[in-house]
């Protein structure tokens, strides 16, 4: 099909609106007037760059509505794949988005364009600061020459929290110390690029960077097409191959895992989806332990040797024996293990210092004394104020700088403090000078935006890049994580408001590219993960609630239907014996909720707050067994285990929390507008639930993770299915209630359709019971659950056929097996005191169960208690 060709007064409706948009939002610069800044888009005379060409073609294309469009298709992919991220609020705990879940990832629709020259510069110059700063780690905690030479003054090495003084002396195998930097860069208004920070202690930002690529990739494939840009996963495998590199030559087959905060940290996604990218497990502090000299995570009561850490816990937390003893995140002996060169952790415990800014200050003169070259990539001028012209030139020209303490804090943005605290801060400075650099203010350059409603604009852009140690150098990231900044002074703080894609031009159209990596000699070309049958309790714990919080939010999304369906039905025929079912259907949805319904069990105020019931247990996420809360709770564990699960989860759980967690908000005008509101709340939970189990039982391997899922699901069925009848047919009621009762009961479980084939005109309670609970041929039946948890827990490593679990799953069906669904009918004062004594028995068997199966499987060891006391649960500092 031809490629349609952009109108040219299109293009020029679209550069005068883009040059009105860049006049608008210039930074201010304390010196005077407004910062002259370099435009990426179009040149010094209005034309639109080379490299922007196939871009400024396709946003006149589309116009104002197709750009509109395609921000409503970016927000769609970024919510089906779940990127998410947790802000910090100002006492550092994370600051959501008042519900308890993570803000949604906000993404730029446009990316940011580099030519092939700019990327042949920015790579060099990243490269050669990648292996400066390398040369810079390994001198710090080994010869110390650039201290005793002179070069670096000693308190700004040893005053910086960055110096871990207990890392002294460890190192990580092969070639290089700094084994994965992040650089922090914006082009100047002459054109050059500058880098504005160095980030070197845990680098964040590269999940996000190719989880943005598939996001953009995909909203605007014929942009994509035309430009080609270099591909970014290669360097996912070169990460990958360089963690199995780095492990100590002891380890014949590498294990390597990602250490992570855990799912409250700022970055949690980013953590997860790196790790499901290289194929390692994500582990907390919970599922490791230091033994015998050797770091091991936990696997479901056996134990597996660590090789290498990857590491996203800041240093001081990694472990509270010899670090900070408060950590809740690290792991107590891991730096004895490290200094036994019996684990690799990288980046290495102390490569926070090469972030200090007194190191800044002085890296021209590190490299030239280091490695005798000079930084290809220049920094912003930096001062410290322990030479005594430039601490003069720091407090004379204070209103134009970046004020950062050498001893750790936040920057200061001198433009935005007033005169008086202007005064304060210079009498700070003069009181102690060494402890203070002032750097001059970030240049930014301006590129097209697509992400204000009013369309395209122009905003202030930077760039994070990154490198990762190679046996012959660094590799970097082809392209990165682009980020467009916040208008006015707060960019100069770093304030973003959303990330852009990077995509690099090459000479040449290319379809895929491989940079020059080398598998580990002692790996032969198939070789099995060690990871491939590990699963922590932790891990497994999570994915147990996860498919109880799917089975629960299923199991409620079918039950208000019915109850909403019989409610309307009878509403205005509340005289007929058939309108007996909704107070027994609200009542059952109450006692299986655990939640008072506040009528006391009087029918005709339970009819009359009926709306307003199914209401609550809907939308309110405080209510216990409510939709929302179940969703949510589902959530929230399947975050915890994100490396764990596919795309198309995260695809089918958006829809459903955007359906029940983000449209229940506000209130309904009206009530059409509730009513409606809950008929697509629950046909699309219930949708996504089958949609989830389809994914589960379809493209989920058979793994130790997919059967305590599993078992989490039938125990879960089981106690739904259990209350649910308890509630409904125990009690007996005139023949009229009672066949709707029981057609409702019928339909709640699945099971109507199948009912009525064996049973025509026939609604009797044996035979439902003989269906729904004994029919081992009934995927939902009580009978057929037992048979699976009995297959489960056969299947989980270390099962023995007479542990507890197994033991009382055998007991309670062989108590099914022998019942007679004949005797569940008879009466005994108006009860069927049969039936509800083996409902209720069942209904406490499998909570002891569940309680049984946490207990032998899903809990840390016995005996062991954190430095910090018996509190396990896992929290941000």
């Amino acid at each position: 099909m031809a490629r349609s060709v952009a109108n040219p007064h299109d293009i020029d409706n679209l550069l005068a609106g883009y040059r009105a948009a860049r006049a608008q939002q210039a930074l201010f610069d304390p010196r005077g007037g407004t910062v002259s800044r370099y435009d990426e888009f179009v040149d010094a005379a209005g034309n639109v760059r080379p490299a922007w060409a196939e871009l400024a073609e396709c946003v006149g294309e589309r116009g104002r509505d197709g750009l509109e469009q395609l921000r409503a298709v970016v927000r769609d992919l970024v919510d089906n794949d779940g990127i998410t991220y947790t802000p910090l609020g100002a006492n550092g705990e994370a600051d959501t988005n008042g519900d308890g879940t993570p803000v949604p990832w906000q993404l730029d629709a446009l990316p940011l364009l580099v030519s092939a020259q700019d990327w042949d510069t920015l790579e060099t110059g990243l490269v050669q600061r990648s292996q400066l700063l390398d040369a810079i780690l390994a001198d710090l905690y080994g010869p110390c020459r650039s201290v005793t030479g002179g070069v670096l003054p000693p308190q700004l090495l040893f005053a910086h929290p960055g110096y871990v003084r207990a890392a002294r002396g460890i190192e990580v195998p092969g070639r290089h110390q700094l084994f994965m930097h992040a650089c922090d860069i914006s082009r100047a208004a002459d054109g050059t690029f500058r880098v504005n920070a160095d980030w070197t202690q845990a680098p964040s930002g590269a999940g996000y960077a190719l989880a943005d690529r598939r996001v953009v990739a995909h909203a605007i494939p014929d942009l994509y097409e035309r430009i080609a840009p270099r591909p970014a996963s290669p360097w996912a495998q070169a990460l990958r191959l360089a963690l199995i590199d780095v492990a100590p030559e002891s380890a014949h087959e590498p294990m390597v895992v990602v250490l992570s905060p855990g799912t409250h940290s700022e970055t949690a996604f980013d953590q997860a989806y790196l790790a499901s990218v290289l194929g390692f497990p994500l582990v907390e502090s919970a599922d490791l332990v230091v033994r015998d000299g050797q770091l091991w995570m936990r696997s479901l009561g056996t134990l597996k040797r660590v090789d290498v850490l990857l590491r996203r816990v800041d240093a001081d937390y990694a472990d509270p024996l010899d670090l900070r003893a408060d950590s809740r995140l690290g792991v107590v002996g891991l730096v004895e293990v490290l200094r036994r060169g019996a684990v690799t952790v990288v980046n290495t415990l102390g490569s926070g210092i090469l972030e200090s800014p007194g190191l800044l200050r002085f890296l021209p003169e590190l490299a030239k004394a280091l490695v005798g070259e000079t930084p290809l990539l220049e920094t912003a001028p930096v001062y410290w104020g322990g030479i005594n012209a430039e601490r003069s030139h720091i407090l004379s020209k204070m209103s134009s700088l970046l004020l950062k303490p050498v001893t750790g804090g936040e920057t200061i943005v001198a433009p935005m403090l007033s005169a008086k605290q202007r005064d304060e801060l210079a009498a700070r400075i003069e009181a102690d000078p060494w402890q203070w650099i002032g750097q001059e203010l970030p240049e930014f350059s301006s590129a097209p935006a697509n992400f204000s409603r009013v369309g395209l604009t122009s905003a202030s852009v930077g760039m994070r890049l990154f490198t990762v140690a190679q046996r012959g150098g660094y590799a970097p990231l082809i392209g990165g994580l682009g980020y467009l900044l916040a208008t006015g002074n707060a960019a100069y703080k770093g304030k973003t408001i959303a990330a852009k894609d990077i995509w690099v031009r090459t000479p040449t159209r290319v379809t895929a590219e491989r940079i020059p990596t080398s598998a580990p000699a002692q790996l032969p070309a198939m070789t099995p993960s060690p990871t491939r049958a590990v699963s922590s309790p932790r891990v497994l714990s999570d994915l147990f609630w996860m498919g109880r919080y799917a089975e629960r939010a299923e199991n409620m999304a079918r039950l208000l239907t019915v109850t909403r369906e019989r409610y309307h039905e009878f509403h205005y025929r509340q005289d007929s014996h058939g309108s007996e079912c909704v107070p027994v259907l609200l009542s059952a949805l109450g006692r299986i909720t655990g939640a008072d319904d506040g009528a006391d069990d009087d029918a005709h105020e339970m009819v009359a707050t009926a709306q307003s019931t199914l209401w609550s247990l809907t939308v309110d996420r405080r209510r216990p067994g409510s939709l929302a809360e179940s969703v949510e709770r589902l959530a929230v564990a399947a975050r915890a285990v994100r490396d764990q699960l596919s795309n198309d989860t995260w695809m089918v759980l958006a829809a459903v929390e955007r359906a029940v967690l983000h449209r229940g908000r506000a209130l309904p005008e009206s009530q059409n507008e509730g009513e409606a509101y809950l008929v697509t709340a629950h046909a699309e939970t219930l949708a996504g639930m089958l949609a989830l189990a389809g994914v589960a039982a379809e493209s989920v391997v058979r793994d130790v993770g997919w059967t305590m899922m599993d078992i989490g699901k039938r125990i879960e069925r089981g106690l739904a299915l259990t209350a649910l009848m308890s509630a409904t047919l125990t009690s007996v009621r005139s023949p009229g209630a009672e066949q709707t009762v029981i057609e409702s009961t019928l339909v709640a479980c699945e099971s109507s359709v199948i009912y009525r084939r064996r049973n025509l005109g026939v609604f009797t309670v044996s035979a439902v019971a003989d269906l729904v609970l004994l029919d081992p041929d009934n995927p939902r039946s009580l009978v057929y659950q037992f048979e699976r948890l009995r297959t489960d827990l056969k299947a989980l490593p270390g099962s023995s056929g007479s542990s507890r679990p197994e033991r009382l799953v055998d007991e309670i069906g062989t108590r099914l097996r022998r019942v007679d669904p004949a005797d569940l009918d008879d009466v005994t004062d108006g009860r069927r005191a049969a039936l509800a004594d083996l409902l209720d028995g069942v209904h406490a068997d499998l909570r002891e169960l569940a309680k049984v199966i946490t207990a032998t499987h899903l809990s840390l060891p016995g005996g062991m208690q954190p430095l910090w006391g018996p509190d396990h649960r896992r929290e941000m500092p």
